[in-house]
């Protein structure tokens, strides 16, 4: 069973990620090496938790999607700037956590090559470029890719299933335009099917 956080050891590692989840929003990259030395080490089990997901939003009250921002963005830097990371002053020096995320989801995807990211380097740890500016200009530079046809589909479906739940139970709403929210959701359920089967068959499965 978890330990009470404030019954943590002083000057423990768990102590440390703990004060540094209080302050991570201005010392993200503390945070994100932390977790990541938390999540590698295994460090949790030894706390009483069932995975690394469960302490961190146990303990820490983060958001798994947080969580994978910050250890994805930290591990990012520490593969590209190894020798900053390593400094006792690194989170003082780091650019911002919304520029570093754009790219570390950036090489995820396959877009950010090790030359791409040579060009970019300079205006990323310019400390007079506002992060704004910055990410506005990477986000640009590496857009995401727009989703699959099905799986927006699908999100079509979904929300006009749920539109006509609301209306049946709202109990104000004529039946001729209950009759035609249902009939929507069932053809766009019927169009996310077809898509889901094309997209097998393509891929063979």
């Amino acid at each position: 069973m978890a330990t009470d956080p404030q019954n943590v050891p002083p000057g423990s590692l768990r102590q440390q990620v703990l004060q540094a989840s209080k302050r991570f929003k201005a010392t993200w990259a503390e945070m994100g090496k932390l977790l990541v030395r938390v999540r590698d080490d295994g460090a949790w089990k030894g706390w009483g938790f069932e995975s690394f997901e469960s302490y961190c939003s146990k303990e820490l009250h983060l958001r798994k999607a947080t969580v994978e921002k910050l250890t994805r963005s930290f591990s990012f830097l520490a593969r590209h700037e190894p020798r900053v990371m390593e400094a006792e002053d690194f989170q003082e020096r780091v650019p911002a956590f919304e520029v570093v995320e754009v790219l570390a989801e950036a090489e995820q995807r396959g877009q950010l090559s090790e030359a791409e990211y040579t060009a970019v380097r300079d205006s990323i740890w310019d400390p007079a470029r506002p992060a704004a500016e910055l990410k506005r200009e990477l986000v640009e530079r590496f857009p995401r890719p727009p989703p699959p046809e099905d799986l927006t589909l699908r999100r079509f479906a979904a929300a006009a299933r749920k539109l006509a739940g609301e209306l049946q139970a709202s109990g104000a709403v004529p039946g001729g335009v209950l009759q035609r929210a249902s009939e929507l959701a069932e053809e766009l359920e019927a169009l996310a099917g077809a898509g889901r089967a094309k997209g097998r068959a393509a891929s063979g499965g």
